[in-house]
């Protein structure tokens, strides 16, 4: 019999509660796990880090956060992906809370094992920084929610938004060599929402080597893994992509290294920038 071909592509199927997505037994990723969180208003759910170092990223909604000695009441301002930035609530590992939905909730949840011991911290979307990163056509506006400086040591998280029929992260990128400060090891994954819902974008993933070679078509509520190699992303016309992408490891940051045989476009990008200046 064949053996079935892994998919570094997942769905999520909204539910409300605590869904894991990716985790360290079953998913590409040995550092990064994720899932999603949704409740009602006035709905709670326990939640305990463990030993992960844990990032609640509110998609749309407003939720309270109770822990071991952290308090954020009505976290949360808007109410979709494409309506402004991000709120965030970061909690260290061996942390114990309950969270309580105030309005219709949708929280992102992304962890990784932890070394050390830090402090809760609230991340407003005034403190989420915005960058335009490339030029038409592969440009997107990028929010960076969790970077160096943040009291996560190991998690690296933000989100993209992409105009209709463009592409982002191109050239293709990998960050899976230690050779800083130009290339870190981190892993990766994207998660997508779209407006319209029934919108899609082409997410390509692949190794110089040829052992990772895919193409995804992804949908709403959909994620891609990257452990490594080159990956980059294209919406479908007439519908703007929204991902979240979140990386883990020891270095936090833009560590990567574009495709060689790419990487004449970003020569082509400078000349571009420069000329409309």
């Amino acid at each position: 019999m064949k053996e079935e071909k892994y998919s570094y592509k997942k769905t999520y199927v909204p539910a409300e509660g605590y869904t894991k997505i990716c985790t360290a037994e079953e998913s590409s990723l040995k550092q990064l796990e994720f899932g999603m969180i949704e409740l009602k208003p006035g709905q709670s759910i326990e939640f305990d880090t463990m030993e992960s170092e844990t990032a609640f990223i509110i998609l749309s909604g407003k939720a309270d956060f109770v822990f071991d000695g952290a308090v954020y009441e009505n976290v949360g301002v808007r109410r979709s992906v494409f309506e402004g930035k991000a709120s965030t609530v970061y909690m260290p590992r061996h942390k114990k809370g309950t969270i309580t939905g105030v309005w219709n909730v949708k929280i992102a949840v992304c962890q990784t094992k932890a070394e050390t011991d830090t402090q809760p911290q609230l991340i407003p979307p005034e403190e989420v920084r915005v960058v335009t990163l490339g030029v038409k056509p592969w440009e997107r506006e990028t929010h960076f929610i969790m970077e160096e400086g943040c009291n996560a040591k190991r998690l690296c998280i933000g989100e993209a938004l992409v105009t209709p029929g463009n592409w982002a992260g191109f050239p293709p990128h990998k960050h899976d060599v230690d050779h800083m400060p130009e290339e870190g090891i981190l892993e990766e994954l994207y998660y997508f929402l779209f407006q319209p819902e029934q919108g899609f974008a082409i997410q390509k993933l692949y190794t110089k080597d040829g052992e990772i070679d895919e193409t995804y078509t992804v949908k709403q509520d959909e994620l891609v893994e990257f452990p490594k190699g080159y990956h980059t992303t294209v919406g479908a016309p007439g519908y703007n992509t929204y991902f979240l992408w979140v990386m883990a490891g020891e270095h936090q940051g833009f560590f990567r290294s574009n495709d060689p045989d790419h990487d004449w476009v970003t020569a082509t990008e400078n000349m571009m920038k420069k000329n409309r200046t």
